[in-house]
């Protein structure tokens, strides 16, 4: 299981691997502080009329905003992170797996609408995580690393999958090898408990998604 992240953690001094950190955790930062100060404001706004009771509105708009990057950081940044998927699979296929073909990938509308499709249900599943820490707080955090787990598993996957092949193929080759992914995608979660190494963590999962895709046949190799 932990052979594709061992094999990712080992290429991550490459320059590809490094500019993609920079870009994904920038990116993630700069949406989790405009999540928080929109969260702030608003409730800042709605309460203007109560006098005294504004101040709760920018107090709990910065606790929504560390609650929410606790469940949320790693899967946005992986969302992020897929938008170099190219860069980062094409630097781990030209030193593992130099004897693929030509890239054929799918079309990208369809890439989009898997990306899109995943993310709705995502954000969804995780904000109601979110909420329910509020009140039961250990099982909204396992809610929100099993959700984070499956779903950063299977985007990143698709995303290296779809790089070579259609949507289709990409689902049949996911099904194939579901167990890999998500316990991939778990390992991702663990790393993203860990600080420093969360920031690395989604880009990594790329990298060990390519091995999970391509390890069969390097092994009958």
């Amino acid at each position: 299981m932990l052979d594709p992240a061992l094999k990712a953690l080992a290429q991550c001094d490459e320059k590809a691997f490094l500019g993609a950190v920079l870009h994904s955790v920038g990116w993630t930062a700069l949406l989790f502080v405009l999540m928080a100060s929109g969260m702030g404001y608003g409730l800042a706004h709605a309460l203007q009329d109560h006098g005294s009771l504004a101040w709760l509105g920018p107090v709990f708009g910065v606790a929504f905003g560390i609650v929410a990057a606790m469940f949320l950081f790693t899967p946005v940044a992986a969302t992020v992170a897929s938008l170099f998927a190219e860069r980062i699979a094409a630097a781990v296929e030209a030193r593992h797996y130099p004897w693929l073909p030509p890239l054929r990938p799918a079309p990208l509308g369809q890439q989009l609408w898997d990306g899109l499709a995943l993310g709705w249900r995502v954000l969804t599943m995780q904000l109601g995580a979110v909420l329910l820490t509020f009140f039961l707080p250990g099982l909204g955090f396992l809610l929100g690393v099993l959700v984070g787990a499956w779903a950063i598993g299977r985007g990143l996957f698709m995303a290296v999958a779809m790089r070579r092949m259609e949507r289709p193929a990409a689902m049949a080759a996911y099904r194939r090898l579901r167990v890999a992914v998500i316990a991939q995608g778990g390992v991702i979660m663990a790393a993203g408990l860990v600080p420093i190494l969360n920031l690395f963590a989604p880009v990594l999962g790329i990298a060990a998604m390519v091995h999970v895709l391509h390890g069969a046949e390097a092994s009958r190799r």
